[in-house]
């Protein structure tokens, strides 16, 4: 793992069942990904492990779908130990699962924690509501901050590589 070339950057993104907002996330940062010509791996995982192997919740793949991003073939899995290790990023999407993403970090851990929101200069230590006992309209709100946020993400690896920190 170590010296990390600039397209070694890999994103884990992290809320707590992976259905809702770590899906949407992983699918906005790809299309951001794409956009800003940042070459990554990406992926996205749960705190919790509710809904391991299933895809994401039907209001997420269509709220990703209207905004031009396929995120139906996602599996929910839960965080593991060598995923700190083997990401150079873990985003979380509030401070619950922030917390619990660094209560299960191992001591030698080589991620960066940090949280999505963060990446927005007027959202720092925002969270990114869980919109799961939501309607469709919380989704798309949830998606546009998703998407402001994984647009920066993105802009800013694009510039600063694999040493950057939120």
């Amino acid at each position: 793992m170590h010296g990390v070339g600039h397209h070694e950057l890999r994103v884990l993104f992290v809320c707590l069942g992976n259905i809702c907002r770590s899906p949407m996330a992983e699918g906005a940062f790809r299309a951001a990904a794409i956009r800003a010509g940042l070459e990554c791996d990406m992926d996205s995982a749960g705190t919790a492990s509710y809904h391991i192997g299933q895809p994401p919740d039907p209001r997420a793949i269509a709220t990703a779908r209207a905004n031009g991003v396929e995120i139906g073939n996602l599996i929910a899995r839960q965080i593991t130990r060598e995923d700190f290790y083997r990401f150079t990023h873990i985003i979380a999407m509030d401070e619950a699962n922030l917390a619990g993403i660094r209560a299960q970090s191992p001591r030698d851990a080589t991620a960066c924690v940090a949280l999505l929101m963060d990446a927005l200069e007027d959202s720092r230590g925002k969270p990114v509501i869980d919109p799961y006992y939501g309607d469709e309209a919380l989704f798309a709100r949830v998606w546009s901050e998703i998407a402001a946020a994984t647009e920066a993400l993105a802009k800013r690896f694009a510039l600063e590589g694999v040493g950057l920190r939120l």
